[in-house]
């Protein structure tokens, strides 16, 4: 039942949201330390500085790779073309979307994406081809498995092969992944033989579940990101990550009597269903184009439904599908996380491709409840990214243990893990002191001591723990 402008107005009353119409104009949490008051301020105000949130300012490697606060310390965990696999191979490299799992006697499993594009002879360290866990043996993608023990020690297998591209994806609830590709290659495109542009499922408790791979096709085909589902009434909810036009959230229905669970997803009909496409509006029950109108943290848009044509989209993309009007598209959207009763979800920036105003990252929530979708975190583009300071272009996300965001950082020039707290303000927690590649795969540990991170490129995924305490809510 589509949102109706009077139930959006009492529904955001009620949860005493501040409603910000499109073209209102707010500070944004661009540098360290940021706040966006309640007084409208110039587009890119807002750098106060205070004392208490965060830990402190970077300490500079003397190793060359991770920055970190004062008392705080990290190991690698995998190196790409350095550490090797169970059956002897090298780790794959390009580490990307993670997420971590209780093992038995106090070990850590964590599921690692590995954002491989196109045919494997590009890549000098693709996921290896494991007897009976390929897809397509033409792709060079993939996930593996790190089994990390108390004693530090380490075991790496791979989880599923011959998947493209993959990039983010989600921690089910029911202690499996989701790994998705962004691409829409289908066969014979790139040297590719089977279609690609799917969601995957990877148990990391159960090798034998991940025999002969599927791909979920109900969940549609496309450039797909993250994905995180409703624990509560089965919803699937996804990220695309696309331009000409700019990309969508998804949401899909699963068919009445469904029940998720280890195995029932590979086990749907390509068609099970509804895929949908979301469409926002504002309090005044205008239409909401794209996520770049949204100028000042708070603002809020109700949130309808519209069905997807066609899902496998094997002659049009399926965000090609819609004309103007139908949809709300987001330049890159990107990662996601489900918490707090609903999803978090990421748009990493916005340009000339975009209708509203330029920016440097979102982050927005998704309440399915009140079907209403929320401002949390604005970024001003960043003048000088290759200055350390301000950060911009978040990806990867995780709630933090101790309060607000963890985010991965996949900007322009310096790269960082930040946090940010539920009033939008920022501050550092690690800089990549290595190279200028993005940070991904931001993930605590089951018990929250460690903080998992990657740096993309080469592959190297990283153990941070320090003096964690909880952060300021605003």
């Amino acid at each position: 039942m589509p949102l109706n402008r009077r139930e959006f107005t009492k529904q955001s009353a009620v949860a005493g949201a501040g409603l910000a119409l499109t073209g209102a104009v707010g500070a944004l949490a661009t540098a360290p330390e940021a706040l966006a008051s309640d007084e409208p301020e110039a587009y890119g105000a807002g750098h106060g500085h205070g004392r208490t949130l965060g830990y402190g300012p970077l300490v500079a490697d003397p190793d060359g790779m991770l920055a970190l606060p004062e008392g705080f310390s990290y190991r690698v965990v995998t190196h790409s073309g350095v550490t090797r696999l169970e059956s002897g191979e090298f780790t794959p490299s390009h580490h990307d979307g993670t997420a971590a799992f209780a093992g038995p006697r106090g070990t850590t499993y964590l599921v690692n994406n590995h954002e491989l594009k196109g045919p494997r002879g590009k890549w000098e360290h693709p996921v290896p081809l494991t007897e009976g866990l390929v897809y397509d043996p033409a792709a060079a993608g993939g996930c593996t498995v790190v089994e990390v023990h108390r004693d530090g020690t380490v075991a790496e297998w791979v989880g599923v092969a011959g998947t493209s591209t993959n990039c983010a994806g989600g921690r089910t609830a029911w202690g499996t992944w989701l790994t998705g590709e962004e691409t829409e290659d289908l066969a014979g495109k790139n040297g590719m033989t089977k279609d690609h542009g799917y969601v995957f499922e990877v148990d990391p408790y159960d090798r034998r579940a991940n025999l002969a791979p599927k791909p979920i096709k109900a969940f549609g085909r496309y450039a797909h990101e993250a994905v995180v589902v409703d624990p509560k009434h089965g919803h699937a909810y996804l990220t695309e990550d696309a331009s000409g036009p700019n990309g969508l959230l998804f949401r899909w229905v699963p068919p009445q009597g469904f029940e998720h669970g280890r195995g029932k997803l590979r086990a749907l009909a390509d068609d099970a269903g509804v895929l949908q496409a979301f469409k926002c509006v504002d309090s005044s029950g205008r239409f909401v184009d794209d996520l770049s109108r949204a100028t000042r943290i708070g603002t809020v848009y109700g949130v309808d439904w519209v069905d997807v044509p066609d899902r496998d989209a094997r002659t049009t993309p399926v965000r090609k599908q819609f004309t103007d009007g139908q949809v709300t598209r987001a330049r890159k959207l990107e990662g996601m996380w489900w918490a707090d009763g609903g999803a978090y979800v990421v748009s990493s920036y916005a340009r000339e491709e975009s209708p509203g105003a330029a920016h440097d990252g979102q982050v927005w929530f998704y309440d399915p409840k009140r079907r209403t979708l929320t401002l949390k975190v604005l970024l001003g583009v960043n003048a000088t990214p290759e200055q350390d300071g301000a950060f911009d272009g978040p990806d990867n996300i995780t709630v933090s243990p101790y309060g607000g965001l963890v985010i991965a950082e996949d900007g322009e020039g310096v790269q960082h893990l930040f946090g940010a707290t539920d009033s939008g303000r920022t501050y550092p927690i690690a800089r990549n002191d290595l190279n200028d590649s993005e940070f991904t795969g931001v993930v605590f540990s089951p018990d929250g001591e460690t903080l998992f991170a990657n740096i993309q490129t080469p592959g190297i995924m990283v153990a941070i723990t320090g003096p964690w305490r909880r952060q300021p809510r605003r």
